[in-house]
Formats: C-alpha cells, structure tokens, sequence
C-alpha cells in the first residue's frame, strides 16, 4: 500500500494530495518529535506500540480542483438498524463512566461507540472522499491510506491547531443538537461566518459541557502563548447536527514548540474529559470498542508553511467491504443515557451518508 493522504480544507474548492514515494511513514515517540518536521500527521487517541503517532513523508504534493458538481454513485448497503448487542454495550459503558461522574472523580467524560456497515462490494476509498468533499463543504475533509494505520475517512468540524508566519488557531467545539424541521435551514448555503440565528437555543448541559472545553483550552495555553484571544461562543454547523464553537488565536511564547502546545492540549476535554489523563487511562478500559485513530487527530504540518491539525471526528475506517463507524459524547452528571445514544447515533449520519443513500448539507 502506497501511503498517502488527500485532505481539503473547509470551504476549499481544492484538495491537495500527499504521497510518499517509498518506505513506511516514520513512526514517532511523541508529540515533541513534530517541532521542526513537514508532512502529513497521523496520531491516535493515545500514542502505543500497536497505533504509533506517524508522520508520512510529502516526497509528492499535487493540487486538483473540486467542484459542486462532483458526485459519485452511493453505494447499496445494509438497512442500519442497531444492532442490540451494541446497544447494550454502549449502556453499560454509559453505566460505569455515568457511575464515575456521580462520584466526583471526574467532571466530564467522553464516551466513544464504534457501529460497522457492511458494503455490497469493496469501498472505492477515493471516490468517497470526493463525495464527502461535495456533501460537506463546512469540513475538513481527508482520506489516509498507510499500512500501519489502515484506511481512514474524515469529514471532521474541529481544528486542533493551525497556523502560518508564528500566528496559531485553535477552537472549543462542544455541545450537540440535531437539526430538524425550521432549523434546517441554518447557514444554508454554507457561508464561512454564518450569522447567529437566534432561534437555535441551548440547554444548560450544552453550554456547560462547551464552558468546560473552552475554560480548559484557555487555562492550557496561557503558559504556553503569548497574545492570546479567546471569541465569544458561536453555533456553527456540521452536517446535520451544530456545535458551539469558541475562537483562540496566539503566538507561542518564547521557548516552546508545537510539540509542546500539542501535548498540553491533546486529547481536550471535547474527545477525553477531565482531568485529561485520568479520564484518558479510564476510557482505554471503560470503552468496549476501542478507537484506536478515532479522536486522535491528523493533517499537513508545515506542508507549504502551512499547518491543519484536525481532531479526527466524523470518521470512519475501510478495510475492503467493511465500514467502521466512530462516535462520542460528552457525558456530565445530568446525562441521560438514551439522549446520548442518539446524539451518537446522529454524529453517525456524516459517515453514513457518504456511503449510502444522502441527503445533503448544503
């Protein structure tokens, strides 16, 4: 397997393909090791020997343009329904990490699922990136093909880190409605600042699951950076579902690199939960299904002098005629189980679309 990477930034009328030329992508240590480095980042949930943090050489990079009318074919496949061993699987991991919150010993977890879709005939990998890139134009969308992380599609709303000439960008993405009836017609057409429709209400659990996030990004970077802003929170869109989104812009202080902002800040509480290591190690075991690169986060580091760090949400992994799908939630002590279910269910339908039957976002 040829590694290589496609990805298009939101908005974007273009994508860019990246393309080792021979070898393995490097495999590396820690997030240190990516101060200074140009390629394309490939990193886990958690860094271990079986799912290393890889760094795929840019020996090509070509540029193609998309444009709306891009379509590919959908694919038949399976009618989902959910499958009740994973329904109840999912109920018991919602028991014991629900228990944890009750107790005090965490303020918030992030409870992942993973659901598979089984495919009439093999998954042509790159025609559904495409077709992603048309139904998501909000996203960042990418394709990864490496033999040592598999086969992987993003279509993912949160940036971890990106930056150009010393100015860096992250966001707090957190908190999830559906969008139905009259609220569909949120930022359609997609506009990269979409006005605030004042209709859109949040409940108090969203917006202290979205505070959470942003006081943690906030409180994290402030000894690591220099200028820091922080925007009010926004709702911004996602296919079907919109998030509250908060802005942060900086400049690293003296004597810090990437590496370092990206260990203080990976995985945030909007993927983990907090404490961040304590809720990291508990999820490894509460989890039935592990994430292996969901969660984590990926995309061109200093290709071009530019960086796009992406949290990998929205995403699937392709192996032949078999789909699987990953999804979270962020779960406080007034969670309730089957809300949380079907918001995971409804982060599901990015994917679900690419694959099937579509209705679209824009």
């Amino acid at each position: 397997m040829t590694a290589r990477a496609l990805f298009r930034l939101p908005y974007s009328d273009t994508y860019t393909i990246v393309e080792q030329g021979s070898g393995h992508p490097e495999e590396l240590a820690a997030y240190g090791a990516l101060d200074g480095r140009e390629g394309f980042v490939i990193a886990p949930f958690a860094i271990t020997a079986a799912e290393p943090l890889l760094l795929l050489r840019p020996d090509r990079i070509e540029t193609r343009r998309t444009t709306s009318e891009t379509e590919v074919a959908g694919r038949a496949r399976r009618k989902h329904g959910a499958d009740a061993a994973d329904r109840r699987a999912y109920a018991g991991d919602f028991a014991r990490c629900h228990s944890q919150l009750l107790a005090g010993r965490f303020a918030k977890l992030v409870l992942a699922r993973r659901a598979t879709e089984r495919m009439a005939r093999r998954v042509d990998a790159e025609q559904l990136f495409l077709r992603a890139c048309r139904l998501y134009p909000r996203m960042f969308v990418a394709l990864v093909e490496a033999q040592r992380c598999g086969t992987w599609l993003f279509a993912t709303p949160e940036r971890l880190l990106s930056g150009t000439s010393g100015r860096w960008h992250t966001v707090a993405l957190a908190g999830t409605q559906r969008l139905d009836g009259d609220a569909a017609r949120f930022d359609c057409p997609p506009k990269p600042h979409a006005p605030a429709d004042e209709t859109i209400a949040w409940d108090g659990k969203n917006r202290r699951e979205q505070r959470i996030v942003a006081d943690y990004i906030a409180d994290t970077l402030r000894p690591l950076t220099t200028g820091l802003s922080r925007s009010e929170a926004r709702t911004v869109r996602a296919g079907n579902v919109i998030h509250l989104r908060t802005d942060f812009d900086f400049t690293l202080a003296d004597g810090q690199g990437i590496g370092n902002v990206i260990n203080a800040l990976h995985p945030t509480p909007a993927v983990c939960g907090l404490p961040k290591d304590e809720a990291r190690r508990f999820l490894t075991t509460a989890e039935h299904s592990p994430r292996s690169y969901y969660s984590g986060f990926m995309g061109p580091l200093n290709i071009c002098n530019e960086t796009h760090l992406y949290v990998s949400l929205r995403c699937m992994a392709i192996d032949g005629d078999s789909c699987s799908l990953y999804a979270g939630g962020g779960l406080l002590t007034d969670s309730i189980e089957e809300q949380e279910w079907l918001e995971t269910e409804a982060k599901m339908e990015t994917m679900r679309n690419v694959i099937g039957d579509t209705v679209t976002d824009e």
